[in-house]
């Protein structure tokens, strides 16, 4: 049984590291692309693909069991959750490095541990909550409010990860009951007929290439999605969630190779203090959640 275990494992592991690898590319074309488009026409634009590629490959089960729900609600709140925290990161692509938005976006597992204790009541005791508290700090040597190289857009990371933290959480709640697909299409439905309404203030007609590139980003960005939540099938969260820092190396490499950009010492360092704090307040929630020994 340890062996089919560990086998199953192993798998979640290499679909994480996979999704998030993708993740990382994803932003980076999102970089390149937001220099010549409106953000919210490429977050419609990346959800409108989500959306078309589900309709085109959904199969089994059919368009109506994708629809049913129970939980409409909230599949729906999730949907405009990920939408808003979308919106955000891309906004924050325009104006700020790859690697720094990456990085202050990296707080979001904190907030997780902050709201589980509203949405989930959880018990969170002193040490998880110092260690959010550091990690915050990380994320605030990152930004630099105050100091000369401060930029207003470094706040959108800090707001996609409150969002995104939300996002998680109802995650954790419709996994229980809705499968992957379901929650999918429900990703690609609202994130599709939410940003809807407010592309007449905004389209343009991009060159075709950049067209390309926009639906590139929806591609993978499905893709991504659907390789995390089976991840996540495969093995739990505490083993899982080390491995969704392996985003942050491969966003500061695409961001150097693609944008010649190399993080600054205080960026590194606020990266730096933000893994560890995610990695400990993890490590905390496993020891919590694993059974006392017998006496």
């Amino acid at each position: 049984m340890s062996g089919v275990a560990g086998t199953g494992r192993g798998r979640g592991i290499a679909l994480m590291v996979t999704a998030v690898a993708l993740f990382a590319a994803m932003d980076a074309v999102v970089k390149h692309v937001v220099a010549e488009t409106d953000p919210l026409q490429t977050t419609f634009l990346r959800y409108l693909v989500q959306f078309v590629l589900m309709l085109a490959l959904v199969r089994e089960p059919s368009l109506g069991d994708l629809l049913r729900s129970e939980r409409k609600g909230l599949l729906a709140l999730r949907g405009f959750l990920l939408l808003a925290s979308t919106l955000m990161f891309f906004t924050a692509l325009r104006h700020i490095p790859l690697a720094d938005a990456t990085a202050i976006g990296f707080v979001s597992p904190l907030f997780v541990t902050a709201l589980s204790v509203v949405a989930l009541q959880e018990k969170v005791g002193p040490r998880r909550w110092t260690a959010v508290a550091v990690g915050l700090a990380g994320g605030l040597l990152i930004i630099r409010p105050g100091f000369g190289d401060f930029h207003w857009a470094m706040v959108l990371p800090l707001g996609m990860a409150l969002l995104f933290a939300g996002f998680q959480i109802l995650t954790r709640i419709l996994n229980r009951t809705e499968p992957p697909l379901r929650t999918l299409f429900w990703t690609g439905l609202v994130g599709t007929f939410g940003a809807l309404p407010l592309q007449p203030l905004v389209w343009a007609w991009p060159r075709p290439e950049v067209w390309l590139l926009m639906i590139l980003v929806g591609a993978v960005g499905t893709f991504g999605h659907y390789l995390l939540i089976q991840a996540y099938r495969h093995a739990p969260a505490s083993v899982l969630s080390p491995f969704v820092f392996s985003q942050l190396v491969t966003a500061a490499l695409l961001g150097w190779l693609a944008f010649d950009h190399v993080p600054d010492g205080p960026t590194v360092l606020g990266a730096l203090i933000i893994v560890a704090s995610g990695l400990y307040v993890f490590h905390r929630e496993t020891v919590v959640a694993r059974p006392a020994a017998p006496s």
